[in-house]
């Protein structure tokens, strides 16, 4: 699939959340400055609580007078503020009059940032976008929608162990990837797995003790953890991976460089429907881009919506984009 360029971005919107993990006054203003000289508009502004970001977005891109819409809209916050852009700029409804998404890392584990940028630093990554060379890509990206509650998936959504590590993570001191990287070793050393199924376009990719279900998406997660090593985020399909029958503790370990695959007890596939059901009746571990979803049921839903963000990106090297990735249970 080509990467086209794209028009240079004029009108530049930055969207900071102050309460991310990564965020700092003087970040904003320096990206702000080097924004308004790339871009010669720009405007800030600061989230107030949950949902305000998408409300921004929506307001800006569609509101305001059509030669004030900003070109380019600079996500400044963690993977839940980089959703709920996302969730925003799809309000706008043409996709060709759609402004772009350009994340700045602000987070804890900034996985969206390492999905589209590795881990340049993001005034690398703001200048190959907007600078006059422009030598980033604009990919228009797949995300999932889950039918249970009909909001997007940009990065991935985790079952059991990789969604109660949030629940852990409120009581680890620190910061950043590390913080995380404790979070899920003591949430793995206490944890039993759910029974659970799950299905891919209508077949059985996997049925009996999980651990762990991702969807996706991004292939890291907590910014650090390899489980979806073959995932393109514009091939059309969404990538799982189930973790079954194996040691919870063992997991943080195998997943930093993708040798849970090919274990048994493990199972990896792709397609446009995923269903994960949890078979004992009780009510999902659920979290995504992130954030838990409390009071989860049983089963989530996630249908693929095809091309449906347009991202600026790092252009991708050669090993990004394997000529033919391996064969995986559910293709």
């Amino acid at each position: 699939m080509p990467y086209p360029v794209g028009p240079a971005p004029r009108r530049a919107l930055i969207v900071a959340n102050p309460a991310a993990g990564g965020y700092h006054p003087d970040l904003v203003e320096q990206l702000a400055a080097r924004c308004d000289e790339l871009t010669g508009a720009v405007t800030v502004h600061r989230t107030t609580g949950p949902g305000d970001a998408t409300d921004a977005v929506h307001r800006a891109v569609t509101k305001e007078p059509a030669d004030q819409r900003p070109g380019v809209i600079v996500a400044v916050g963690g993977d839940g503020t980089v959703r709920e852009i996302a969730e925003g700029l799809l309000r706008q409804g043409n996709l060709d009059r759609r402004a772009a998404l350009l994340v700045v890392p602000a987070g804890s584990a900034n996985s969206d940032y390492r999905m589209f940028w590795d881990d340049r630093p993001w005034q690398e990554a703001v200048s190959m976008a907007l600078g006059p060379e422009q030598r980033a890509r604009l990919r228009r990206v797949d995300l999932a929608r889950l039918a249970q509650t009909g909001a997007h998936v940009l990065l991935g959504s985790c079952t059991g162990l990789g969604a109660q590590l949030l629940a852990t993570l409120a009581s680890v001191p620190g910061t950043g990837r590390e913080r995380y990287a404790r979070a899920l070793a003591e949430t793995a050393a206490d944890f039993r797995p759910y029974p659970g199924r799950v299905t891919v376009d209508g077949a059985v990719l996997a049925e009996g003790p999980t651990v762990l279900v991702n969807v996706g998406g991004g292939r890291h997660r907590a910014g650090q953890y390899l489980l979806l090593p073959h995932s393109e985020p514009d091939d059309g399909l969404l990538d799982v991976c189930v973790i079954g029958d194996i040691d919870p503790v063992l997991v943080p370990r195998l997943t930093r460089d993708g040798a849970h695959l090919g274990l048994p007890g493990t199972a990896y596939g792709r397609g446009r429907r995923i269903v994960v059901e949890r078979l004992d009746g009780e009510g999902l571990a659920l979290e995504h881009d992130g954030e838990p979803q409390d009071r989860f049921g049983p089963k989530a839903t996630f249908d693929v919506v095809p091309r449906a963000l347009p991202v600026w990106a790092a252009p991708p090297r050669r090993w990004d984009r394997p000529a033919a990735r391996p064969a995986v249970r559910g293709e």
